[in-house]
């Protein structure tokens, strides 16, 4: 039987075309491609400013530096998710608290995230601080009571989008939130892994309305350095390092991918939520139903992973095995970043009610666009058979 992953990226012939003639160009790096990817990318988001970088991980970085975090501030991130969006305010010296999450949807929970705004002392209100909420798996979070419970407290807030382009909620009102609107966030950053929407081997992007956070991320994404109008200055060559940045900079070949991929991206969510309907029309049927509980299902929903969640926590691990033996690979999203020795030892011991419940009862099953209808009812298969033993 052929392997399933849980996830994959989609590459077509006109994806290596664009590729290859970026390896036939001038540029291999810092040519045209990446300004137009941004370019691209701000028209498809509908956002003033992208600054394209290296990963995910550096698009937060830079999003955290460009804000101005430092060792002084305080960031509050969601304890359900990939340990970056934490990370890259440990990279800033800043101090990092994790809020609980709820746990039918692993998205951070409002009332926790007041809760823990209500216990910031006075005098680090005086610093820079910021929220980070996550919107998981596809699904956006309440953006607008965090950057309302954010106001209150002059935090800024930076939205990890990197699971949810062309996601959107519904309120009671019928009022859409979109996430990556720039509307309720300060800043929202992207990856371009392979397992995500759009494709560029690696990669991230910085998506703001806010000039001075452009500007001062696209300067660190380059080692800090300041070029002036070389057509017009007296010494072309010159150049002067501002600030202390990094190298961050993404290359023209993986531009030039993310140039292809964005053109289907619309397409990809299409595909996604096709087979989203396909597992809830079944899975929420017996036997499955008696096992597992399904993800909310609403149309704004991106669906960057599938993840179920038993009912009876024992039942997970033992999912993971029987799905691998049968040469289908899941995965767990994620373990409360709390729990990583790095956070143990600068932390301690936590516990969030909320995100312990979720993480010990959920599984990502198969799930990405070219996943075809033959392999979805093999993985459906063979969790129904799984289920016929319990």
């Amino acid at each position: 039987m052929d392997l399933i992953p849980y996830s994959r990226q989609s590459i077509i012939k006109e994806d290596i075309s664009m590729i290859e003639k970026v390896m036939e160009s001038d540029f291999l790096t810092q040519g045209p491609k990446v300004p137009e990817f941004e370019e691209q990318l701000k028209n498809y988001f509908n956002v003033e400013y992208a600054v394209a970088c290296s990963s995910g991980t550096s698009a937060l970085h830079i999003a955290y530096a460009g804000i101005g975090i430092n060792q002084k501030s305080l960031g509050i991130v969601p304890a359900i998710t990939f340990a970056a969006t934490a990370n890259a305010l440990r990279y800033e010296g800043a101090n990092v608290q994790f809020c609980d999450v709820e746990p039918e949807t692993g998205l951070i929970s409002i009332e926790s995230l007041e809760e823990c705004l209500a216990k910031v002392p006075e005098e680090q209100l005086e610093q820079k601080n910021l929220i980070a909420p996550v919107s998981f798996a596809g699904s956006v979070p309440d953006l607008k009571s965090c950057r309302k419970l954010a106001d209150k407290k002059n935090f800024f807030t930076v939205e990890d989008a990197s699971h949810s382009p062309g996601a959107w909620y519904e309120n009671k009102s019928g009022e859409r939130t979109y996430s990556l609107s720039g509307v309720d966030t300060h800043a929202s950053t992207l990856s371009f892994h392979p397992v995500k929407h759009l494709c560029c081997g690696e990669g991230g992007a910085l998506l703001t309305n806010h000039s001075e956070i452009a500007n001062k991320a696209e300067n660190l994404r380059s080692h800090g350095i300041h070029r002036p109008n070389n057509e017009t200055d007296e010494r072309p060559w010159f150049y002067e390092q501002i600030n202390l940045g990094w190298n961050y900079r993404l290359t023209d070949i993986q531009a030039a991918l993310g140039i292809s991929q964005i053109k289907r991206l619309d397409h990809f969510l299409e595909k996604r939520r096709h087979l989203a309907e396909k597992y809830e029309t079944i899975l929420n049927q017996e036997p499955f139903s008696n096992f597992i509980r399904t993800p909310e299902f609403h149309e704004g929903n991106a669906w960057h992973l599938y993840i179920i969640q038993f009912l009876d926590k024992e039942l997970r691990d033992a999912a993971y095995k029987f799905f691998k033996q049968n040469n289908i690979l899941t995965q767990v999203h994620y373990i409360p970043v709390y729990k990583h020795p790095y956070y143990r030892n600068l932390m301690g011991e936590i516990k969030l009610p909320g995100a312990e419940k979720y993480f010990e009862r959920c599984l990502s099953i198969p799930l990405f666009p070219d996943l075809t209808e033959e392999k979805q009812k093999r993985v459906i298969h063979t969790l129904e058979k799984f289920l016929s033993h319990k």
